[in-house]
């Protein structure tokens, strides 16, 4: 039970951490050529808008499900 406890903590420090490095580091789209170099290693839109589809289907599939 541990192990399983470890890596949830690992994996939302994880995602934590990425999303702080993102957010500290500047948008090649607000910057132009010159932020090539320091672009965001996730683009959160498209992360957020696959959430949003995961969590959409996860709801019809289990109201399909417990209808029965």
């Amino acid at each position: 039970m541990q192990v399983f406890i470890g890596m949830i903590l690992g994996a939302l420090l994880l995602v934590a951490g990425v999303y702080i490095y993102d957010s500290q580091s500047t948008s090649s789209v607000a910057n132009g050529q010159s932020a090539a170099t320091n672009r965001t290693i996730v683009n959160w839109d498209v992360a957020s808008a696959d959430w949003r589809a995961m969590k959409a289907r996860a709801h019809e599939d289990w109201a399909r499900l417990s209808s029965r």
